[in-house]
């Protein structure tokens, strides 16, 4: 006897990690140094005070990022890391 379908369950489980995700990121519940936490598209570009576009053209010639799903985060120990390389070459 099945009461939910594998779709149903798979579906609840995904929202619920994304829901715990997002809550955990919003509250800065990781509790590492903030060169260490995630960082969305915005929240990047804001810091460095470059467009969404000139950092979208900065991730196509290689400034390192993870995607979860269909969002897109930073380290933003690696981005400085990166820039810094980029100066050094």
């Amino acid at each position: 006897m099945q009461i939910i379908s594998h779709e149903a369950l798979s579906q609840c489980i995904r929202d619920a990690v994304r829901a715990e995700l997002q809550e955990h990121f919003k509250t800065g519940g990781s509790q590492l140094p903030d060169s260490e936490k995630l960082l969305s598209k915005q929240e990047l570009a804001a810091e460095l005070g470059v467009s969404l576009v000139t950092l979208t053209d900065w991730m196509k010639k290689g400034l390192p990022y993870l995607r979860l799903h269909k969002r897109v985060y930073f380290k933003k120990s690696e981005v400085l890391g990166a820039m810094q390389q980029t100066i050094k070459d």
